[in-house]
């Protein structure tokens, strides 16, 4: 009895950690969470962040909430 292989990848557009199994590799993917759409890849699963890392999601949520804030008179 052998059980499927997962990878784990981040989801572009909410952050969630995502298991894929081995043979989605190279496809497009839709979260099931958020519904955003990515291709797959097992380079993403490295956890060597290239470049900026990406912000994770509530400093996205909280940038979002001050650039939207009326100013209060």
């Amino acid at each position: 009895m052998s059980g499927a292989t997962y990878f784990v990848q981040e989801c572009p557009t909410c952050g969630r950690q995502l298991e894929v199994r081995i043979e989605h590799l190279g496809r497009t993917l839709q979260c099931q969470h958020c519904h955003g759409q990515f291709e797959t890849d097992p380079h993403a699963t490295q956890g060597v962040p290239v470049g900026k890392p990406k912000a994770n999601l509530l400093d996205r949520a909280e940038q979002l909430l001050s650039s939207t804030e009326e100013p209060r008179s």
